[in-house]
């Protein structure tokens, strides 16, 4: 290679300029040609299904598995969202709505609780379905417990993860992905 360096010192400037010119089109050619297959490897998931029971989370494209998740819940965590205050996660099936960069818990997407269902279930309670149900991160106080938090249910309903999930899942998820929420 150094002969070859050598080499280009000995050819007129404008040869060695139109040499480096076809090079960097060839570069940038080679780069934009792998962009978009790198890309279609990482296609936006369509659904996120949360199962309660095995406390996981997992993105989806059609059927087929992107990531899971371990997660903690409401520190009520069996049975589906009553109303405000019950420290429940809802179930059902909603979308994300919203996704909020200054959330107090690093970064949050909003799922859209209550739904027509959930609403009508508290009507009938005479009580109010509560709301403000979030995927989200770790407040920055407790980011250094890490996946640690997941040993208990804390949350007020929300599904929790670590900062460097919520980040990842952050990129991924556009508003408007379905959200299943099993038992």
């Amino acid at each position: 290679m150094h002969k070859n360096i050598r080499q280009l010192a000995f050819i007129d400037a404008d040869s060695r300029l139109t040499f480096l010119a076809l090079l960097l089109i060839l570069s940038i050619a080679l780069a934009a040609k792998t962009k978009p297959r790198a890309r279609a490897h990482e296609k936006a998931p369509d659904k996120i299904v949360i199962v309660k029971s095995s406390r996981t989370m997992t993105l989806k494209t059609g059927e087929r598995v992107l990531k899971t998740y371990t997660v903690a819940l409401g520190t009520e965590p069996v049975g589906a969202k009553q109303k405000h205050g019950d420290h429940k996660t809802p179930e059902g099936n909603y979308i994300i709505d919203a996704k909020n960069p200054h959330s107090q818990f690093h970064l949050s997407l909003h799922i859209s609780y209550p739904n027509a269902a959930d609403r009508q279930r508290a009507h009938k309670l005479g009580v109010s379905p509560g709301g403000d149900i979030m995927i989200h991160g770790l407040m920055p106080q407790y980011a250094w417990m890490g996946a640690q938090h997941r040993q208990t249910d804390w949350t007020d309903g929300c599904v929790a993860v670590t900062n460097p999930e919520i980040e990842e899942i952050w990129k991924l998820v556009p508003v408007g992905t379905r959200v299943e929420i099993r038992p």
